[in-house]
């Protein structure tokens, strides 16, 4: 592999706000904040709103999530003129 072209692979905390479940995974994803693990150590934090602990394919819940306006915004930009 060419070395300086690949992102740093290393571990990180996902947080699923919705449903207040975090996991450790590896991820080439970085954030400023960051989060004391079980482990001791402090790890990269990375907010997500729909994870398997809240997604109603997983849960068998119909939850109905609209972040940040998709719907109007879908609208708006292909509606008719």
């Amino acid at each position: 592999m060419k070395k300086g072209i690949h992102p740093k692979y290393s571990e990180v905390v996902f947080w699923d706000t919705q449903s207040d479940y975090k996991f450790l995974t590896k991820s080439t994803m970085t954030s400023k904040e960051k989060i004391k693990w079980d482990d001791g150590k402090e790890y990269p934090l990375i907010k997500i709103e729909v994870s398997s602990a809240s997604h109603p394919f997983y849960t068998g819940k119909k939850i109905f999530v609209d972040t940040a306006g998709r719907v109007e915004k879908f609208n708006r930009r292909y509606k008719r003129k």
